[in-house]
C-alpha cells in the first residue's frame, strides 16, 4: 500500500499528552489580535470580494478593500486604545510606501509587527524557490528599515506555502510562523535549518472565512468570538492554550460590525486578570526562552 505524503514538519501528539506549564503571571489562556493589514494592486492579482468580481479594473472590490485602511484601521485602533488592547500588526510591506502614516500610528502605540509578504495580490507558493526567497527578503528588509528591528513572525498571504516556505523563513531569520491552523497551543517545527515555532493562528475565529466565505453576520462573528474565548478559558483551567483572533480593516472595521466587535472584545478585557493579553511575538520569546524544552 502506498504510504502518504507527509510533511515530516511536526510528529503527532495529542493535545491531552503535553507536557504541563504557565503563562505570565501564572495564567493558562494567552489571547493575542492579528491585525491584518494589507494592500492590494489595481486591475490585477488577487483579492476578497464583497460581490463577484466583473472585468479588471474592478473598482468595487478594489475600493471596498481600501476603505480598512483609509477608515477602518483608523476607527479600530481608537476601540484597541479605549480597550487598552496590543496588536500584533499583520503587514504587507507594500503598507509601508501606500499608508505610511497608519503604519506610523501602529508603531507609536508600541505594537508588533509581522512579516506578510509585499501584497495580498500575491501567493509565494507558486513561485520558485528563488523567487519566494527573494519574495521574503524584500517584506523583511523593508519592515527592518521602518521599524529599526527584523520582524521574528510571518503570515504569508493567503496562508499559501510551498514546500520550503519553513524552511527559507527560518533561513531568513524568522523564529516563528503563523501559517498553520492545526493545534491551540505552539508547537515545535522542523526545518532543514533548526526549528520554526507555529503558534496557533485561526481560521475558524477569523473574519475572512467567516464573513466572505460563510457569510455570517456581524453579530454572529462577534458571538462567535465570545463563545470560542470563553469555551477555551474553561478549557485552559486544565492546560495552558493560545486564542488568535484574526480581523482585517476593511472587515471589521465597518461601522456595523465593528459595533459588534467592540462587544466580544469588551468581554474578553473583563477577563484581563484571568487571562494574557499579549501580542504573538510575546508569545514566541516565552516560549523561546522560558518554556522551550515544555512545546512538543
Amino acid at each position: 500500500m502506498r504510504k502518504l505524503p507527509c510533511h515530516n514538519r511536526y510528529d503527532y501528539v495529542p493535545i491531552t499528552r503535553r507536557p504541563d506549564y504557565n503563562w505570565p503571571n501564572g495564567s493558562r489562556l494567552a489571547v493575542y489580535i492579528g491585525l491584518n493589514l494589507e494592500h492590494f494592486a489595481f486591475g490585477e492579482g488577487l483579492g476578497a470580494e464583497i460581490a463577484p468580481g466583473g472585468p479588471q479594473p474592478d473598482v468595487l472590490n478594489y475600493a471596498w478593500r481600501d476603505y480598512g485602511n483609509r477608515v477602518g484601521a483608523w476607527r479600530m485602533m481608537e476601540m484597541f486604545d479605549a480597550l487598552n488592547l496590543p496588536v500584533s500588526v499583520l503587514a504587507n510591506s507594500a503598507m509601508y510606501d501606500y499608508a505610511p502614516e497608519l503604519m506610523t500610528a501602529f508603531r507609536a502605540r508600541g505594537d508588533e509587527v509581522l512579516g506578510h509578504g509585499r501584497s495580498n495580490s500575491e501567493r509565494q507558493s507558486i513561485l520558485s524557490a528563488d523567487d519566494e526567497a527573494q519574495l521574503i527578503a524584500e517584506a523583511s528588509a523593508k519592515i527592518t528599515e521602518q521599524e529599526g528591528t527584523p520582524p521574528k513572525g510571518w503570515l504569508s498571504p493567503w496562508i499559501a506555502e510551498s514546500n520550503v516556505t519553513p524552511d527559507l523563513l527560518v533561513e531568513a531569520g524568522y523564529g516563528y510562523s503563523l501559517n498553520w491552523c492545526m493545534d491551540d497551543q505552539p508547537v515545535w517545527m522542523r526545518t532543514r535549518a533548526g526549528r520554526l515555532l507555529s503558534i496557533p493562528y485561526p481560521q475558524e475565529v477569523n473574519d475572512i472565512p467567516s464573513i466572505v466565505a460563510r457569510k455570517d453576520g456581524a453579530a454572529q462573528f462577534a458571538d462567535m468570538i465570545v463563545d470560542n474565548f470563553d469555551e477555551m478559558l474553561q478549557q485552559a483551567r486544565s492546560q495552558p492554550l493560545v486564542m488568535g483572533i484574526a480581523l482585517h480593516p476593511y472587515l471589521v472595521g465597518q461601522p456595523y460590525r465593528l459595533r459588534h466587535l467592540r462587544r466580544a472584545l469588551n468581554h474578553i478585557v473583563t477577563h484581563s486578570d484571568q487571562i494574557w493579553l499579549t501580542k504573538a511575538g510575546d508569545i514566541f520569546e516565552y516560549c523561546n526562552t522560558e518554556i522551550k524544552d515544555l512545546i512538543v
